[in-house]
């Protein structure tokens, strides 16, 4: 349990809370506790001057017994201890307790402190220095005095009854005492409910903590350490509940998205283990093929023998061609001259096919940062392919470069995209130009089904098999997790139907509209690029042609339009190079009329 991420979350949000919180009930007690002292202390102060001008014209008569009455009266209060008058020599004069008069005072004790801590009585004193919290006995509660000095005023020196000197300033204290047993139960009372409300806030945020990190972390971590155990005994059909998503579905998905990393791997083994005996058989095969001249039968067997050994170990070059793709080593170039070695290697093949090759390379183009070396082995590939395209009987190959300036639209592919809860939207499965396309759900007529959108910004080469009528509601959303796309209160500038939008991580969000016959589309990031500079080479032959079926899966590994003549890598290869270059390759063919490859590659990476 301890070692349970679950476990240490919860207990690092619950200790943080603890100190926080206690902190908070710390400076909350003490702020609490001097507020009430403060009050009481105002109010004593207050009592003790009400109770001078109270005894003050009695004081100037002399009237002792109204004096002793009213401080008696007033002192007999349940929230009063005691109220007495001491003179100047520290005699209790007059006192609530009739007890205590006549009695003297310690000066070194109780309200004489403050005055008397000095070599002689002290005349002015602040409010909180007249102000002292004692008890009377250890045991008992704690109590508030203040004293209050009567001084020596006009009308008391000049009066006819009793008479004090002129110099004589302080005539004595008025000494207040107040229990103070109600405020300490109000403090006792608020320390005992802040703590309970701090322990109550504590165990309430550790049970929500709790509860959330289960449900967030430790259950999905469970679900899917069950489900790698399901997999591991074999059981490959095992269901996530919460993504309602089959493993063998997701192990489909990951085997595709493996598969470049795994045919290194086998290309690797492939050119130990079978390049070499390759070699050897090849070598004995046309040595004996030379020796057998007058042997025709024989020399039969061999040539096939020869042929299928070749045949194999062109299969193995393109098993470590297509396994070699790695980080462009990019540097300035002119493309033109790329092109021109390219040709340079094949122009003997194509001679001997009687392919006329016709180039028209623009002498404008910018060099451009490119690994010149995989750009040569596009070139030579699409050349040798054109050539196998038109025959024996010999046709035309045309190279052309020119510099464009392009909008972003039609020319940027969107690589990646998810919706709001980050599934994945790219689909590999259904290609559209041969590039993944981007999958999503739409509801429409009360019916469901999935669109592939064309990954080309702007362009609405979309697939789809459902029926859409915008007018009766459409409802698109992710295909994974059924989250709404759908952009609310904002229409299509151009056919005001309802659109939908997608996030691509990193550079913003696509829009697009819901009616699949307008092109309508708006990626902010991109449009306030504004227009990019390419480099445009298009490789055009007068061949046979690839049928409109084949044109969506012919970059796709393995799949060849050459039957045994191909094995299906050379345009995979092609595909991943103009990837890693961040520019785009296109096809346009007609059956009987030839194919044109079209490359762009962006003048500024």
């Amino acid at each position: 349990m301890f070692k349970k991420i679950g476990f240490k979350l919860t207990v690092a949000v619950g200790m943080t809370a603890l100190v926080t919180i206690s902190v908070f009930a710390y400076f909350n007690i003490r702020s609490d506790r001097r507020s009430l002292l403060a009050e009481m202390e105002r109010h004593a102060n207050q009592l003790s001057e009400v109770v001078k001008s109270s005894t003050e014209y009695d004081m100037l008569l002399n009237q002792r017994d109204r004096i002793h009455e009213t401080i008696k009266r007033v002192g007999n209060r349940h929230d009063i201890k005691r109220i007495r008058v001491l003179n100047k020599s520290g005699e209790i004069i007059y006192s609530s307790d009739s007890t205590e008069i006549g009695k003297m005072v310690d000066k070194n004790a109780e309200s004489c402190t403050k005055c008397h801590s000095a070599d002689r009585p002290l005349e002015r004193l602040e409010i909180k220095e007249r102000m002292r919290i004692f008890q009377i006995h250890p045991d008992s509660s704690r109590m508030l005095g203040i004293i209050n000095p009567i001084y020596n005023s006009r009308s008391c020196y000049e009066s006819d009854c009793h008479v004090h000197s002129k110099d004589q300033l302080v005539l004595g204290v008025l000494d207040v005492t107040l229990p103070l047993s109600e405020v300490d139960k109000d403090i006792r009372r608020g320390q005992i409910e802040i703590i309970i409300f701090a322990l109550s806030a504590i165990l309430a945020l550790s049970l929500i903590i709790g509860f959330f990190v289960t449900r967030w972390v430790d259950t999905p971590v469970k679900e899917l350490l069950s489900a790698t155990q399901h997999v591991a005994g074999g059981d490959l059909n095992y269901t996530i509940k919460e993504k309602r998503e089959k493993l063998s579905d997701a192990r489909m998905q990951l085997f595709q998205s493996d598969k470049l990393a795994s045919l290194g791997r086998l290309a690797a083994g492939v050119a130990h283990e079978i390049n070499n005996p390759l070699t050897g058989v090849l070598t004995y095969s046309s040595f004996l093929l030379k020796r057998t001249q007058d042997q025709p039968e024989i020399q039969e067997d061999l040539k096939v023998i020869v042929r299928e050994t070749i045949r194999s170990r062109e299969i193995v070059k393109s098993l470590l061609d297509f396994a070699r793709q790695s980080v462009p080593k990019k540097s300035e170039a002119d493309i033109n001259e790329i092109a021109n070695r390219a040709l340079s290697v094949v122009e003997s093949q194509l001679s001997l096919h009687h392919v006329k090759l016709v180039k028209t390379f623009s002498s404008d183009v910018p060099k451009v940062t490119v690994d010149a070396n995989q750009l040569q082995q596009v070139f030579i590939n699409l050349v040798v392919n054109a050539s196998d395209a038109i025959g024996p009987e010999g046709g035309t190959i045309t190279l052309s470069s020119t510099l464009l300036s392009l909008s972003p639209i039609g020319i940027t592919q969107i690589k990646k995209a998810q919706c709001p809860k980050r599934h994945s939207l790219i689909s590999a499965d259904v290609r559209i130009d041969g590039k993944p396309s981007i999958r999503v759900k739409a509801r429409s007529n009360g019916t469901e089904g999935f669109v592939y959108l064309d990954p080309m910004y702007g362009m609405k080469g979309h697939q789809h098999g459902i029926s859409f009528d915008v007018k009766k509601g459409v409802q698109v959303m992710c295909p994974e997790c059924s989250a709404s796309l759908m952009v609310e209160h904002k229409p299509c500038p151009e056919c005001s139907s309802p659109i939908f939008a997608f996030e691509v991580p990193s550079k913003g969000i696509v829009e697009s509209c819901t009616r699949m016959e307008c092109n309508w589309q708006h990626w902010e990031v991109v449009d306030a690029s504004g227009q990019k500079e390419f480099v445009e080479l298009k490789i055009s032959d007068t061949g046979c042609g690839i049928a409109k079926d084949d044109l969506p899966k012919i970059f796709e590994p393995f799949y060849s339009t050459k039957g045994q003549k191909g094995n299906g890598l050379g345009l995979a290869v092609i595909w991943g190079i103009i990837d890693n270059h961040n520019g785009t390759i296109r096809v346009d063919s007609q059956v009987g009329a030839g194919t044109t490859f079209t490359i762009r590659i962006p003048v500024k990476p």
